[in-house]
């Protein structure tokens, strides 16, 4: 299968994204920037594409102008190890953006992402309804998740 590369629209700001991205994920750089040249439609010199890496990730971000706009219809998912990093990823990406609901926040490019820990689905799936149900109603009171919390609501021994 080829590889899938995210294209990730911004109006002016696509080269300030991606090095803030790559200075919040290890492991990530910026693999090449091309420029507008002289037949446009941006002003020539000025950065057409930024192609970078997250992780072992390829993403382009391309400064399109201002015709369209980050929405919540797509997000990125960040899987954590732990608590530790759940904290990390949303401290760093709620950084002049905004926290939103059920782990879910929008940076100050307004790209959606989901910053959730591994394990959250096994609560949230629990066999048991009623455990299940309590995790659920949990984590929708929460904006950062909170994992230990969730199993405790699961546990019902939350106050």
């Amino acid at each position: 299968m080829p590889q899938i590369t995210p294209n990730l629209w911004f109006d002016t700001q696509g080269q300030q994204a991606a090095e803030f991205y790559v200075s919040v994920f290890p492991n990530s750089k910026i693999t090449n920037i091309l420029r507008y040249g002289e037949a446009g439609p941006g002003p020539a010199g000025s950065v057409l594409t930024v192609d970078f890496v997250l992780d072992g990730q390829p993403y382009t971000a391309i400064n399109g102008g201002p015709q369209f706009t980050f929405d919540e219809a797509i997000s990125l998912l960040i899987n954590c190890a732990d608590q530790d990093e759940v904290d990390y990823y949303w401290d760093k990406l709620t950084d002049g953006g905004e926290e939103v609901q059920c782990g879910w926040l929008k940076d100050k490019y307004g790209l959606s992402w989901q910053v959730v820990p591994v394990g959250m689905a096994d609560v949230l799936g629990d066999p048991d309804p009623a455990r299940s149900e309590r995790a659920v109603k949990a984590m929708f009171a929460m904006k950062k998740i909170d994992l230990a919390a969730l199993r405790a609501a699961a546990d019902g021994t939350d106050s």
